[in-house]
């Protein structure tokens, strides 16, 4: 026990080192896990590490999957959806069969459906490490959206075809029949996804003030989602996925910001260990899945690696030019759309609601109003060829592939040679395609949104925030919670100040100018809030103050500190 502790101990300080030097040293920290982890198991007296692959499958992969969907905005995912679907269910499709095939001509007499379910495994990339370097590297928003999407859905249908693969080596499957099983599996784990998402987020409202029962409920909703799923033989992956989504779009509403903060940190903190453990554990079992190997002909196996892999890239390549050329065309006519929309709303609003029907108009105002926004969108984020070239190249794998290989049945024939394989893929596709993808991605010479338009836009939202302000503060019916008014020249102070604040936003965000009152104005509020950081240390070494007493203190300060910083 102790062992494996230090082991734990171990692997987390390895994980943050390897994170915080990956940066510095321009490599994906993925890849430099994997090959860190490949180093520690030569070492002498390094231990044999092994991990049940149902305890990867059921339970790192659901919180991996929910802190990651808890994060991906619902709109975006929205307006992605037919690209990211097309990923995650043709290409991951096509990709199976199209390996199942090789890999059934370079090794016959393990048959198809083997061949089928190894294809299962390797197909789904991780954008675990694609989305790390493109966010660092500033791709495009909407390219890191598809990369994340295609990561959380592609699992599902993968390990869909796996299931229907095994058992296609003992029994006969027909193709009406796996399609009946692919569409009840997805079908299902939207619905018990969307209950235990809507039911979660009702829960954690009306807990108010205790964010730590609210974050701890969040720890099993993964679970919940995941684990009914399962037993219904439909797929836990969309089943939390969906339930991720569900709560990081009710979230802004439904819950209070310090529930939304500690949870934001304490997710985050959880997908760290998680991903980054399992690329780790990656490399570290490489040795002894080459010794099961070894004897029955090693460099066959993994030149038969080398070229599964070399398919996988082709087949994605091949897929990502149609793709692309289609998003092309959407935004030609998003583009020539644009005016028309424009033009039809601006009819609507100049007409007005008929009497009574206020209620009717307001929302048909909104719903072109966000298929104007859904035009724009397509208008003004299309993807170029440069885009396509990363989205061709960003095929690593890795979770999924690392612990679905091992559940392959264990009186499958080579079985230690598929598992190899599936490791091969998985390895050499983080190493080579994750360790270039940035040397691609500035060669592309690809860049994001414009800074100083992204400055402009979070103004003119800004702008409206104040306006709502403004708005609030001059209705005539504003009253306290009890009824009674507020005091009259406290409310002419906050709109003096609401209004004198308001005139600073643009200046706030698009002013670049270090020497500007501005800028010296926030830094001065910054030296101030570390003077006071200063004080409350010397007052808590002294012990002159109750600990509740300095915690309230401490919280204070640090809900100033997050204005400046």
């Amino acid at each position: 026990m102790q062992e494996l502790a230090l082991l734990a101990v171990a692997g987390v300080l390895i994980i943050v080192a390897v994170s915080y030097l990956a940066p510095k040293l321009g490599v994906a920290a993925p890849v430099l896990l994997v090959l860190v982890g490949m180093g520690c198991s030569q070492l002498p007296g390094a231990p044999h590490v092994f991990v049940e692959p149902q305890v990867i499958l059921t339970v790192v992969l659901p919180p991996i999957l929910y802190s990651a969907a808890v994060n991906v905005p619902v709109v975006d995912f929205r307006r992605n959806f037919a690209t990211i679907g097309s990923l995650s269910v043709v290409l991951v499709a096509v990709s199976a069969f199209g390996t199942g095939l090789l890999i059934w001509w370079l090794l016959p007499d393990i048959g198809f459906a083997a061949a089928l379910a190894l294809g299962a495994v390797i197909s789904p990339p991780d954008a675990v490490a694609a989305t790390s370097i493109g966010k660092k590297l500033g791709l495009p928003p909407r390219l890191v959206t598809i990369l994340e999407g295609e990561g959380l859905v592609n699992d599902a249908t993968a390990l869909v075809l796996l299931r229907t693969a095994i058992v296609a080596i003992t029994a006969s499957v027909s193709f009406g029949g796996a399609v009946a099983d692919f569409a009840f599996a997805v079908s299902v784990g939207v619905v018990i996804g969307a209950v235990v998402g809507l039911g979660s987020v009702w829960a954690r409202s009306r807990i108010h003030g205790q964010p730590v029962l609210t974050t701890a409920i969040s720890y099993v909703v993964p679970f919940l989602a995941f684990i009914p799923a399962e037993e219904l033989d439909a797929s836990g992956v969309i089943a939390v996925v969906v339930a991720g989504l569900i709560t990081g779009h009710l979230s802004a509403r439904k819950f209070a910001a310090h529930d939304r903060i500690s949870e934001r940190t304490n997710w985050r903190t959880i997908q760290l260990l998680l991903e980054n453990g399992v690329f780790l554990l990656m490399g570290f079992e490489l040795t002894s899945v080459v010794a099961d190997v070894a004897r029955e002909g090693l460099a066959q196996t993994l030149v038969i690696g080398l070229l599964v892999t070399l398919a996988l890239i082709v087949l994605r390549g091949v897929f990502v030019i149609p793709l692309i050329a289609l998003l092309r065309r959407q935004q030609r006519r998003a583009d020539a759309f644009a005016d028309k929309i424009e033009s039809f709303l601006d009819r609507f609003t100049a007409r007005g609601p008929r009497p009574g029907d206020e209620k009717r108009y307001d929302r048909g105002v909104r719903a072109i109003q966000r298929k104007q926004a859904d035009v724009q969108f397509y208008a003004n984020e299309g993807l170029s060829w440069r885009g396509g070239a990363v989205l061709a190249w960003s095929g690593m794998r890795g979770v999924v592939t690392l612990a679905a290989a091992q559940t392959l049945p264990t009186d499958l024939k080579h079985r230690p040679e598929l598992i190899l394989i599936a490791f091969t893929v998985a390895i050499v596709t983080l190493v080579v395609q994750g360790g270039s993808l940035p040397l691609v991605i500035r060669w592309l010479g690809i860049r994001g949104n414009d800074d100083d338009h992204e400055r402009r836009e979070y103004a003119r939202l800004a702008g409206e925030l104040m306006t709502a302000t403004h708005s609030f503060l001059g209705n005539p019916d504003l009253c306290r919670e009890n009824g009674q008014s507020f005091d009259s020249e406290l409310l002419e102070q906050t709109r003096e100040r609401t209004l004198a604040m308001s005139e600073g936003v643009e200046k706030m965000f698009v002013e670049q100018d270090p020497d500007s009152t501005l800028h010296q104005r926030r830094e001065l509020q910054r030296m101030m809030t570390e003077a006071q950081q200063n004080a409350l240390l010397d007052a808590r070494s002294s012990g002159t103050y109750a600990s509740h007493t300095l915690e309230r203190a401490q919280s204070f300060i640090d809900g100033q500190s997050t204005r400046f910083f």
